[in-house]
């Protein structure tokens, strides 16, 4: 039920487009090319925000949350993003 093209940076849920802040798209899209794989939360943080964001593990948490609302059907229940403990995030 979710379809992302990168190219054209479109996300739909369901056959709707979904609309994403430019981070929230960045964040995405990053979690995408490594699908299937843990991205490590520094990695995340100085990609997208610098590494001035080395310690602001809570903009994660905040972006990740806004996605799961957006993305996912249940978002207390997750099937896309998932939380990889004191790690990182992985999307399936």
């Amino acid at each position: 039920d979710l379809r992302i093209d990168l190219n054209n940076r479109n996300v739909f849920v369901s056959g709707e487009s979904v609309k994403l802040t430019k981070t929230e798209f960045e964040l995405l899209m990053r979690l995408v090319r490594e699908a299937g794989k843990v991205v490590p939360q520094a990695k995340l943080l100085k990609e997208i925000w610098g590494s001035v964001a080395q310690e602001e593990s809570h903009y994660l948490r905040i972006y990740i949350n806004q996605l799961r609302k957006k993305i996912e059907r249940n978002p207390s229940e997750p099937k896309h993003i998932l939380t990889e403990v004191g790690v990182g995030y992985r999307i399936v």
